[in-house]
């Protein structure tokens, strides 16, 4: 599975990375995707962080 942060969306709350910190990063304000494609074991996590952003800039494929 592969995520996305929408740079134009992301308000750089943190939510993500709170979430998922294995995946998500802060970085200049914005969310970074740190491993793509994520890994099985995060997946769950990732997906978790993608449903509980606030402003909806993760998806994934």
């Amino acid at each position: 599975m592969k995520f996305k942060v929408d740079q134009e969306l992301c308000i750089g709350c943190g939510a993500c990375e709170g979430t998922c910190p294995e995946v998500f990063e802060l970085d200049d304000d914005k969310s970074q995707v740190k491993l793509n494609p994520v890994p099985e074991e995060f997946q769950e996590g990732a997906l978790e962080a993608e449903e509980n952003c606030p402003v909806q800039a993760i998806s994934h494929e």
